[in-house]
């Protein structure tokens, strides 16, 4: 079966508009039963203030109903790592803190959420799909507080990523078929617009998504719309490669020269460490250690002097 690439803004806007996948997509990944979901596709245009050229962008928010009550969903789709989209995603977040909403007729802050999908990999981590989860920690016994706070909940949050570049063709839990529609193999065209999607279907939201995937790839009209998204990226790439470029590279030699200082902070106190173990088997006092060298007690229990 040939269908979409739903990486594309476009793509996705289609599966997220049917209310049944977005429950489907959204308990899937948070593993929450959902009661009741409404869903906002935010479309909007920003400027990347590095070129001064304003780009489409959208994203998509859900406030969801579940056994814990009510919270508010934010999903980003972003296809390549950019700085201006990481600044992005921040201040698309704060506006959501700021945000006043509103469930059942009453004013409140909702708790949020966060799902980020990825086409491009985080080389630190190889998971195709993670939560960043948060604990509360009593710092004196060390212990872990079972309970949540509705103050906490609503100033954090927890987080999902998933890496469509690290899906690789595993198809036996309901996440692992959720992430098959992403996975980034099997392109029929050279741009990877459309793909052949090469799985059963055998779980109803997942026919469903497929049937609408095909559809879209199919579809002339939709085909043109995919491929204009495709050239405003590529137009977007070539406009910022040599500045982006320059700046990554001047980001390396930062990272160098505090790499440098460290090592010789480093060594500098190695050397400190040493001269004052010959000062105490000369017989100096650790007192007088301290005074010419300017030093206080925690250094010398650091490096166990004392």
């Amino acid at each position: 079966m040939i269908i979409a690439n739903p990486i594309y803004d476009l793509v996705f806007k289609r599966l997220m508009q049917n209310e049944k996948i977005a429950k489907f997509f959204i308990s899937t990944l948070t593993e929450q039963e959902i009661e009741t979901l409404t869903l906002q596709p935010q479309e909007f245009t920003y400027t990347d203030e590095l070129i001064g050229t304003r780009l489409f962008r959208m994203d998509f928010v859900a406030t969801i109903k579940t056994d814990e009550g009510y919270k508010k969903v934010l999903i980003e789709v972003q296809k390549a790592f950019e700085y201006v989209d990481l600044m992005r995603f921040r201040h698309y977040l704060a506006e959501h803190y700021k945000k006043e909403d509103v469930t059942d007729g009453k004013s409140t802050a909702l708790p949020i959420t966060t799902i980020y999908i990825l086409g491009f990999n985080i080389p630190e981590i190889e998971s195709a799909c993670f939560k960043v989860e948060r604990v509360y920690k009593d710092l004196l016994t060390k212990e872990i507080i079972p309970k949540k706070s509705g103050f906490v909940e609503r100033l954090t949050h927890d987080s999902y990523v998933v890496q469509v570049k690290r899906i690789k063709g595993k198809y036996q839990t309901r996440l692992e078929k959720l992430l098959s529609l992403f996975e980034q193999s099997n392109f029929a065209d050279p741009d990877g617009i459309t793909k052949n999607y090469p799985y059963s279907t055998d779980v109803e939201e997942l026919k469903l998504m497929t049937d609408i995937l095909a559809h879209t790839a199919s579809d002339k009209e939709e085909r043109k719309k995919l491929e204009a998204e495709q050239e405003a990226w590529r137009s977007i790439e070539a406009l910022t490669g040599g500045l982006r470029e320059k700046l990554s590279k001047k980001e390396q030699e930062l990272e160098k020269k505090e790499q440098e200082l460290e090592q010789e902070k480093q060594r500098a106190e190695q050397e400190k460490v040493e001269m004052i173990r010959f000062m105490l088997s000369s017989g100096m006092t650790v007192e007088q250690i301290k005074q010419n060298l300017n030093i206080d007690q925690a250094f010398l229990k650091k490096h166990g002097l004392i």
